[in-house]
């Protein structure tokens, strides 16, 4: 249960400065996506460049994070659409 405490200024201030950092990275992803588009390019772009300014972990996790989401999507959207395709209707 150590995990788990009262809140201080330190404790606050370090989240706050996570967050800082993940809407950094957000801020660089978006402006990847809109400089090289929603295509091969910008998928592969935007998480990288995202990942490549935020430095140390958090820019591990970041383009990491965005790469999984990104291309787990597509898996996913792929896996739906062969899901959802309408039957063949037997007479």
């Amino acid at each position: 249960m150590d995990k788990i405490g009262v809140p201080s200024v330190r404790t606050m201030k370090s989240a706050f400065g996570n967050y800082a950092v993940g809407a950094l990275g957000g801020l660089i992803y978006s402006l990847g996506r809109s400089v090289f588009g929603n295509g091969l390019i910008g998928s592969l772009v935007a998480p990288v460049l995202a990942g490549s300014v935020v430095k140390g972990e958090a820019g591990v996790a970041l383009a990491t994070t965005a790469g999984f989401f990104q291309f787990s999507g597509i898996a996913g959207s792929s896996a739906v659409a062969a899901s959802s395709a309408p039957a063949e209707q037997v007479i």
